[in-house]
């Protein structure tokens, strides 16, 4: 098994279902846990050092932080819905805790933390939800904390990916703190499949393809990309979610294209220019 895949864990005694810390991913920035919770559990996370963004992937709940509370929170029954998320977000030495009012899964996005920002509630209105690419590299992706909201370290985006299609693709990278060209970004995704029996494939390489590796992920599956491209497939019946979770020396996204692959984003430029003019 790849290094890079953590595959989902199942236990009668614990809500959790993935834990990548940084110590277990082998680099320093990003850490993600995931839990689904039964219709009146709770979960509780201290932030300690770390800025934290809990993400409600679906179901209802009530949510709290030390200063603040939100109850009945929740507008999705899956990631599936094609709607943006709650999500509540704390700073270091913080406490967030999430009462489940029906069954609920929960994606744990951590990161390091300065304490520049208060504690909040992420709603649906607040991220930003668009459409993007053409043909079958279509995907629907919804930034929850990205450049619509200011962090610290984190950045967190949600992207669903149609029957047959591509995404994170053409390939790109962001493992080099050169910016403005590049920035440096360790990566998380968390899969979620549509029905839950299927696959996705995921490629991470890197140019000299001292890492080069092609995962079948299933559903709750993660995989760590700490450097080079990573692209998703998606087999035909199935449709792909992913829950991204990137931080690095500082928070901006500023990605490398795959030279070898580039002509693509041209070509469906030019094809998006066309449909225009229609």
């Amino acid at each position: 098994m790849s290094h890079l895949l953590s595959k989902k864990r199942v236990s009668p005694d614990s809500s959790m279902t993935q834990n990548i810390t940084p110590e277990s991913a082998k680099w320093t920035y990003v850490g993600f846990e995931a839990h689904t919770l039964k219709a009146g559990q709770s979960f509780e996370i201290a932030t300690e050092s770390n800025e934290v963004c809990v993400v409600l992937l679906g179901g209802k709940a009530n949510a709290s932080t030390n200063e603040n509370s939100w109850d009945d929170i929740g507008d999705r029954e899956s990631v599936f819905d094609l709607k943006a998320p709650f999500a509540v977000y704390a700073p270091a030495q913080d406490t967030i805790k999430i009462t489940a009012i029906s069954d609920i899964e929960l994606g744990v996005c951590k990161a390091p933390s300065k304490g520049n920002y208060s504690a909040r509630l992420i709603r649906p209105e607040d991220c930003q939800f668009e459409t993007r690419g053409v043909g079958t590299n279509t995907r629907h992706v919804c930034n929850v904390l990205f450049g619509n909201l200011a962090a610290d370290s984190l950045l967190v985006c949600e992207v669903v990916t149609p029957s047959g299609n591509w995404s994170s693709y053409p390939p790109h990278k962001h493992d080099q703190d050169a910016a403005p060209a590049e920035t440096q970004l360790e990566e998380t995704y968390y899969h979620k499949i549509d029905p839950p029996q299927g696959f996705v494939f995921q490629r991470v390489y890197n140019d000299d393809r001292s890492l080069d590796e092609t995962m079948s992920v299933e559903d709750g599956d993660v995989v760590m990309v700490p450097e080079g491209y990573h692209p998703v497939g998606v087999p035909h019946g199935y449709q792909s979610y992913y829950l991204n979770v990137m931080a690095g020396p500082s928070r901006n996204w500023i990605f490398h294209n795959d030279k070898d692959h580039e002509w693509i984003i041209e070509r469906d430029k030019k094809t998006l220019a066309e449909q225009a003019t229609k």
